[in-house]
């Protein structure tokens, strides 16, 4: 009997060796993420990754990575790293579990991090300012001023050319965004630069002067960087969240949400937005922001849509009749109980309330942005061409809660053979596509221009001025000003 309890003490004794040999056993890099309930990742500020916006954090990255985050139960944490060598060596290290920052697939690149699938394609493209010669080649750009990012696939890109074009030569800087660039390409303060296709396209109605020259590569996969180690645990789960979200649409959401409503503006419409949005602009954002808060709606989105409709011209008029800041018809501005449709006042707080009416319209199971947009397309069309349109949606199997589809159907309004079988005819349906797409655009650049004059007031505020920066614009100067103060030209 005793000879029995002793043999189970041994075995109790060496079960518990063993389940603690097993508790001590170091966690995998998923298991310590899921622990933590934090995902932790690397990326660089800026238009085509993630930025703060008037709901918090956004962007196309950072929305991929919040539901990667969500999908593994656990919150989001974002650590920018500006230096993009920098932020490669980091992967996997205490500064995040990976990267994602839009990076391009290269083959200098795989030798130091491990590629998630990609999920969109880039072009690498030359930009240049359009009152001077247009380069053609990459020989058009030997002894030229061409600044980049550094450490960029577009520096890497370069170094690869040099080798055949030995007089081509650049500056590299970490202080830069492309905006920044195509900024300074905009201005005359380089003569050319190098950027992706997808920050040129958000970027391109901003700065008009910039435009593109040529694509110097072919398309690139753009992926997310892991690091390469033998605990593959975190990055074999995003190839199974890349697979899921493929198959869901969430990328193609992603993409249409942050890329899919870009067009062109003509230089001339550019050029002279651009302008008014100094001369104009300031005179109505006060009343802009009131009526937008007491309607619930983004006063950005208000300001877009009123110089869509009247170039912030309180007076204007359409051949149609239609009148004033926010060019209401005659029913309309009963409707919302408007007297004199020329006060622009009131027709800026009845246009934020007529589309705030129309917002309240649409379904509530469509989420915003969709939701957002369906309402601009009726305040443009009529709620019932567009109920017209979301129905075609769904007799040809797209979804009538997404704007993307409906938009592909709402120009089908103006055939016959469609608009006979709708309940309230035809339509001028390709307007209303152009109506949104032209308020997505501007609403863009007012929202970066006014991230520009938070930096100007910064730059103001400091005790001293150079002089030397002053022929930079705001948006660039601290940068600028930190380039110079770094490095000479000849050692970035």
């Amino acid at each position: 009997m005793l000879s029995a309890i002793g043999s189970l003490t041994k075995l109790a004794t060496l079960g518990a060796v063993c389940a603690g040999l097993v508790s001590s056993r170091i966690p995998t890099t998923l298991e310590s993420v899921q622990a933590s309930g934090k995902l932790v990742v690397i990326s660089r500020n800026g238009p085509t990754t993630y930025y703060e916006g008037p709901e918090g954090l956004t962007g196309f990255e950072y929305q991929i990575a919040d539901q990667f985050a969500k999908y593994l139960g656990v919150d989001l944490e974002i650590r920018e790293t500006e230096n993009l060598g920098v932020m490669l060596d980091s992967v996997g290290s205490d500064k995040g579990q990976f990267a994602a920052a839009g990076l391009a697939i290269t083959d200098t690149r795989k030798q130091k991090v491990r590629f998630s699938d990609p999920y969109m394609q880039i072009t690498q493209q030359v930009v240049y300012r359009q009152s001077e010669t247009r380069p053609t080649s990459v020989g058009d750009l030997q002894n030229k001023n061409i600044l980049v990012i550094g450490n960029s696939s577009h520096a890497e890109k370069l170094r690869e050319l040099q080798k055949t074009y030995p007089e081509l030569t650049w500056h590299e800087s970490h202080e830069v965004e492309m905006l920044d660039l195509i900024e300074m390409v905009h201005d005359g303060s380089i003569d050319y630069t190098i950027v992706d296709s997808n920050a040129f396209t958000i970027n391109s109605n901003l700065f008009p002067e910039a435009q593109v020259a040529f694509d110097i590569s072919e398309p690139q996969d753009v992926a997310w960087a892991f690091p390469q180690s033998s605990d593959d645990s975190l990055y074999r789960e995003a190839q199974k969240f890349f697979q899921g979200i493929k198959q869901s649409g969430l990328i193609a959401d992603a993409l249409e949400n942050y890329y899919g409503h870009l067009g062109e503006i003509d230089y001339s419409g550019a050029i002279l937005f651009a302008s008014r949005i100094q001369t104009r602009l300031p005179k109505w954002d006060a009343l802009l922001k009131e009526a937008a808060l007491e309607n619930g709606l983004d006063w950005e989105l208000l300001a877009a849509q009123s110089y869509q409709e009247s170039h912030w011209n309180p007076k204007a008029k359409s051949p149609t009749g239609v009148r004033g800041f926010m060019m209401l018809t005659l029913d309309t501005a009963k409707y919302v109980g408007i007297k004199n449709r020329l006060d622009a006042k009131q027709s800026i707080f009845g246009g934020a309330k007529y589309f705030r009416s129309i917002y309240d319209r649409i379904p509530k199971r469509i989420a915003d942005p969709d939701r957002t947009w369906l309402a601009m397309a009726a305040y443009n069309i009529g709620m019932g061409h567009l109920e017209d349109a979301r129905v075609l949606t769904a007799r040809q199997g797209g979804n009538p809660d997404k704007w993307a589809d409906v938009r592909e159907r709402l120009p089908l309004l103006a055939k016959r053979k469609y608009y006979k079988n709708t309940k309230h005819g035809y339509a001028r349906g390709w307007e209303a596509v152009k109506y949104v797409r032209n308020i997505r655009n501007f609403h863009t650049i007012i929202a970066w221009n006014g991230k520009g004059k938070i930096a100007q007031e910064q730059i103001a505020s400091l005790e001293t001025e150079t002089p030397q920066f002053k022929h930079f614009s705001p948006v660039v100067t601290e940068a600028v000003r930190s380039l110079a103060g770094e490095a000479t030209p000849s050692s970035l």
